[in-house]
């Protein structure tokens, strides 16, 4: 479950990264706002379903996260991807590469990434090249938590990655995970854009009786923990799971398969 994307885009050309999921945002101006994303604000964040009409310069950006298993042996197949999809910026979880570092993955497209451990965890957020100028900060602050905060045309743009643990992990790594990431948005300045692209396993759950002010009807399975945490995220911090907000075939629903299971993973 993510809180950024708009809608899912299966992937099937291509072996090991079998789903991708794709949100177009708008920035306009400075005095702009998100078309579709939550955004900071006098009230905090809220979600617009309808484009405010501002003057000024407008800059599209096609935002993805995605869980890779693994970058190693897949640098250039996420680029292909990416350029395939025309998606100028990925969040990406799982990496399992160990270090704290930058570098190309070919194809025009960088990676920033964090991780402790080459066995497990890391994260990571990749550009496009003509973007990567634009960065103006990184924060590792785990290997579950990253972010870069870029200038765009004059907008302040944050892009958070992040990696929640599994249903099985202790409730203890869990918190951890969620007070950090509490942190890194707490630490944004009003009126600077957000959009946080993160494997939350979690989920939500169909509906949203009680909670219509952060998700849509369309979320799958029931609300599990993990999910509820979601839930509590977006109030706290006034966003919206915004997946849950169109209503998709369930190929497109489905980010996950394995043995006959299958899950909204992202």
């Amino acid at each position: 479950m993510r809180i950024v994307s708009k809608n899912f885009i299966p992937d099937h050309s291509r072996p090991g990264l079998t789903m991708t999921a794709i949100g177009a945002v708008d920035l306009q101006g400075a005095g702009g706002n998100w078309a579709t994303v939550g955004r900071r604000s006098r009230g905090g964040r809220r979600v617009h379903r309808q484009r405010e009409k501002r003057k000024g310069k407008s800059v599209g950006l096609r935002i993805g996260t995605l869980n890779v298993g693994t970058m190693t042996g897949k640098g250039r197949e996420l680029a292909d991807v990416m350029e395939r999809r025309k998606v100028d910026i990925l969040c990406v979880q799982e990496t399992r590469w160990k270090g704290s570092k930058a570098r190309s993955i070919g194809a025009g497209f960088k990676l920033f990434y964090y991780g402790v451990d080459s066995k497990r965890n890391g994260v990571g957020v990749v550009l496009k090249e003509e973007f990567v100028r634009n960065v103006l900060e990184v924060k590792r602050v785990s290997d579950r938590v990253m972010s870069l905060k870029l200038e765009i045309e004059g907008v302040m743009l944050n892009v958070v990655s992040g990696y929640a643990p599994q249903v099985g992990c202790e409730l203890e790594e869990k918190e951890r995970f969620w007070s950090e990431l509490d942190e890194v948005m707490e630490s944004i300045p009003t009126g600077e854009r957000v959009v946080i692209g993160a494997d939350f396993n979690g989920h939500v759950g169909e509906g949203n009786t009680g909670d219509e002010e952060v998700m849509g009807k369309f979320g799958v399975k029931e609300r599990n923990l993990e999910g509820q945490m979601v839930v509590d995220f977006a109030k706290r911090m006034d966003m919206a799971v915004l997946n849950t907000y169109f209503q998709k075939r369930e190929e497109h629903r489905e980010t996950y398969k394995s043995g006959g299971r299958q899950s909204e993973r992202d």
